[in-house]
């Protein structure tokens, strides 16, 4: 395996932007070069240890959502080749780890889809028996199904900033009605679709998050990265039983250990035990495998 890739450096394109997880170079006025690191971040916090080939998993995990949905909602990619677009010393650094995509405007919020009561949703049903302000039925449990998925949108804070839940009527407030409910709609289909094909997968996926934009004639479009190990809770359908939080094929085995060392969740995060580090990458390719196998 190659060494991880904490930072890219693409000297023949314009850095534009380094976010948690991804550096974001202009290739021209319509197109963007995504290249995906192998930087982790936990509550917020980009760790200073990167996960060996993580980078490689979440695109070709990607790419696959982004073909197997492609006919609900249009998405970023332009079938561009990254190796293409750069340098050719600077060819392996974005070889399957990178996306040529088009440029869209983002939309200013997280498209938050839960399926199942856990992390900050349990949490709040504990206090008040809703998630997000949305009301739900007395008795249930952690990690039960929830009786329709709901759509929870939340802030986009940057790099270091917590992401803040917010209401349907303030995701109004910010992308109006008509693009608030079509955001919601698409959401909610994209998660049923997958669902239902992680299910045959032996992969319940409790929950995830999408991010969309727009073109110049306000067309929407999914970007960013689609039911990634990142962006998604996923758990083996054979470990699930409700009334605990399952074992699962995503970050959530970071933050367990995180919350385990005394860490108090600010910047700058500890520096994870190779072993640690190294099970996160099993169960990244884990979930990868799953997905993709035939």
């Amino acid at each position: 395996m190659t060494p991880p890739m904490f930072n890219s450096s693409i000297n023949s394109l314009k850095l534009l932007n380094r976010g948690k997880v991804r550096d974001i170079y202009e290739v021209d006025a319509d197109h963007l070069l995504i290249v995906t690191t192998d930087r982790l971040s936990a509550f917020d916090v980009v760790l200073p240890t990167p996960i060996p080939g993580k980078g490689a998993v979440l695109t070709a995990v990607s790419n696959f959502w982004f073909d197997r949905l492609k006919h609900f909602i249009p998405n970023q990619l332009t079938g561009i080749a990254p190796e293409s677009v750069v340098a050719p010393d600077e060819r392996d650094q974005v070889a399957g780890r990178a996306l040529v995509v088009k440029k869209l405007k983002p939309l200013p919020i997280e498209a938050i889809v839960r399926g199942y009561l856990v992390g900050s949703g349990w949490k709040e049903y504990k206090a008040n028996s809703s998630v997000c302000g949305i009301p739900l039925p007395e008795g249930l449990r952690e990690a039960d199904k929830l009786p329709e998925p709901l759509f929870t949108p939340s802030t986009k804070a940057a790099a270091g900033a917590h992401d803040e839940n917010i209401s349907y009527e303030q995701a109004e407030g910010l992308l109006g009605r008509e693009l608030a409910a079509q955001v919601r709609d698409a959401c909610i289909a994209l998660y049923k679709e997958a669902a239902a094909y992680a299910a045959t997968k032996g992969i319940i996926i409790a929950d995830t998050k999408f991010e969309f934009g727009q073109d110049a004639q306000g067309k929407l479009y999914l970007i960013d990265e689609a039911l990634t190990p990142d962006s998604s809770r996923f758990w083996p359908a054979d470990q699930y039983r409700p009334g605990a939080n399952p074992p699962s094929f995503d970050k959530q085995y970071v933050r367990d250990w995180l919350e385990g060392s005394g860490w108090n969740k600010k910047s700058p995060g500890p520096e994870l035990p190779p072993e640690v580090a190294a099970r996160t990458g099993e169960k990244y390719r884990e979930a990868l495998k799953r997905l993709t196998e035939a």
